[in-house]
């Protein structure tokens, strides 16, 4: 279909012989993923929405679309407002909406392999409310109306070796099989696909920027489980690295495999597992514990192999981001470089890494006003030339065997004004503020995000999203439960308590619409910090990512000597780290973008 308006019409058409008042549509796939494959994406063909977060209703005479503080800007760049109302979340939830909105007496169909059960309920009593109903559908209609949708992939899965695990698969499964003994459950259901990732050792590339594979699993109470994968995917090598303890099932057979459950208690994630597997293990008559996935926290806290991975992947990643921040530097201001330009040639200098796979995310190269978007995405349609006295911000990452880099830098080409050099230094004291923090055990997020914001909140500004998300060990880019983030904000798990050996990202910002954006971002590793005379244990972070930070955007005057101290001595670890990586002119030009101020 040739616009969005058409293919919003053809639902429309589709519903009415569904005999459906309306149907909602959220941006994830079977397995609650953030990041979904190209036959997932349909909240992206029906919209144009491209977002990594939302979730749209469409009724017969209006159509809503939901999203939040980060993508305010993006979605009206890119959703066409004559057709569809700008929703914001956590404002107005999807089931507010339809309690004002859903007709009386409406047929509302969901997917039930698209939802949480726990939404499922939310939604079915706000439209109950109404006198409407929630309609579960046995075929998303987006799919019959979506003629040319891609399949899902057939892309091989790789067994990730131990020498970048630290673990064996054997390993973790016993550790899971130890956990359901002590909840009295005979087996858990894994339908996050990192979760299968980690437990079984396995990566795969059926996700662009994720290294994961379309897969169920279900681990039992004896250390054995059963995958759920499509059989071509498998090889003869992946198979022996399963071993014998693993049995292979088709993908398709998962949900039968659930309706053989009867008489047993399985352990089930209600935020990760989706309604439908719920409805088939009620239908089994299966006894359900509802409890978080056990992978969930042992997968957050990295061991000794997976940090000592990660402190390599990140020297490698920083070389290649001085590279490309001098480059930036002398190319920018001839007029020839542009976001695209930009960042096509930071990822050529990442893939001169050899343990390089791709990219954790697509990079965020925002020049100008375009970087106040928060997760702004270059396309021809927008993109811009690195213009004189002007920002660039570009937000990247890696993914390699060893670990998953991100990293965001903030460059002034030209000359600063001073709005933009205070609103940058206030970022940064943000920034030093975490990176510095003290704080006992037991400690959550969400009691660190306002650290980063205080410097902004002294001249009446914020940002709209979390301060940190946790990231993988050769995985998922945004790794829960950890976060850095207001309670109650888009961006969940802030309330989750800080462990020795997770990794997070510190990165607070400043945006200023149709002008520019600012972010400063590290990934830090929580680490034990004893306090002389303390009463209590206490933690704090070590910095894992080294490159250098913008000095010509830095209102010296305005930082205290403390953090003075602490970014010149940033800086001279960034040479010590970096500096062996490089050599000629690169190496001078680190050395003298970490000088001491």
């Amino acid at each position: 279909m040739s616009s969005y308006a058409d293919r919003l019409k053809a639902l429309r058409e589709q519903l009415k012989a569904d005999k459906l008042d309306g149907f909602v549509v959220p941006l994830t796939d079977e397995h609650m993923s953030e990041y979904v494959g190209s036959y997932a994406q349909r909240l992206a063909w029906l919209t144009g929405f491209e977002g990594s977060a939302g979730s749209a209703v469409v009724l017969p005479q209006e159509a809503a679309i939901f999203v939040d503080g980060r993508y305010t800007l993006q979605v009206r760049q890119q959703v066409d407002g004559k057709d569809w109302s700008y929703q914001s979340v956590p404002e107005t939830s999807v089931a507010d909406w339809l309690t004002e909105h859903a007709p009386e007496g409406a047929r509302i169909g969901y997917d039930p392999w698209l939802h949480s059960r726990d939404w499922v309920k939310k939604a079915t009593e706000a439209l109950a409310a109404r006198g409407a109903e929630l309609v579960a559908v046995e075929q998303n209609p987006i799919d019959k109306v979506w003629s040319d949708r891609p399949e899902a992939s057939k892309a091989h899965l790789a067994a990730h070796p131990e020498k970048y695990t630290g673990r064996s698969s054997a390993d973790k499964r016993h550790e899971i099989a130890d956990w359901l003994e002590k909840q009295g459950a005979d087996a858990a259901v894994l339908s996050a696909l990192d979760s299968i990732a980690w437990a079984f050792n396995v990566r795969g590339e059926d996700v662009a920027r994720t290294p994961v594979a379309l897969a169920f699993a279900l681990v039992r109470s004896d250390g054995t489980a059963d995958l759920y994968v499509n059989p071509e995917k498998i090889s003869a090598e992946v198979q022996q690295h399963l071993g014998n303890g693993v049995r292979l099932h088709d993908r398709n057979a998962f949900e039968s495999a659930l309706g053989e459950l009867r008489g047993r208690t399985v352990a089930v994630d209600p935020e990760r597992a989706v309604a439908a597997i719920f409805e088939a293990l009620d239908r089994a008559g299966a006894k359900i514990i509802p409890v978080r996935d056990p992978t969930i926290l042992a997968k957050a806290i990295k061991n000794p192999v997976e940090i000592a991975g990660q402190k390599s992947a990140q020297e490698r990643d920083g070389a290649a981001i001085s590279r490309f921040l001098r480059w930036v530097e002398e190319e920018a201001p001839k007029g020839d470089v542009d976001e695209l330009k930009a960042s096509d040639h930071l990822e050529a200098l990442r893939r001169e890494d050899p343990e390089l796979r791709d990219l954790s995310f697509d990079s965020i190269s925002g020049a100008g006003p375009n970087g106040a978007i928060v997760h702004y995405r270059s396309s021809e349609k927008t993109n811009r030339k690195l213009e004189m006295n002007s920002i660039y911000l570009i937000d990247s990452g890696g993914q390699y065997l060893d670990g998953t880099t991100d990293i965001t830098r903030t460059v002034v080409i030209g000359e600063p004004t001073a709005e933009m050099r205070d609103r940058f230094t206030r970022v940064l004291k943000g920034h030093i503020a975490v990176a510095t923090a003290i704080f006992p055990k037991g400690t959550r997020g969400s009691q660190l995000d306002s650290f980063a914001r205080r410097p902004l909140w002294e001249a009446g500004l914020d940002y709209a999203h979390g301060t940190g998300h946790g990231v993988g060990s050769f995985l998922s880019v945004h790794e829960g439960p950890q976060r850095i983030s207001p309670v109650g904000s888009a961006q969940s798990g802030g309330d989750e308590p800080l462990r020795q050996g997770m990794i997070l990202s510190n990165e607070p910002g400043y945006y200023k619409t149709g002008e520019y954006g600012i972010r400063i971002e590290n990934l830090v590793l929580v680490v034990d910090h004893p306090v002389v005379g303390a009463e209590k244990e206490t933690l704090g972070f070590e910095t894992l990512t080294f490159a250098p930070i913008e000095r010509r955007l830095i209102a010296k005057e305005t930082l205290s000597p403390e953090e003075l101290a602490w970014l010149n001595d940033y800086h001279a670890q960034v040479v010590e780290k970096i500096g062996p990586r490089l050599t000629g002119d690169d190496l001078a030009w680190l050395e003298e973008a970490c000088a001491p101020i």
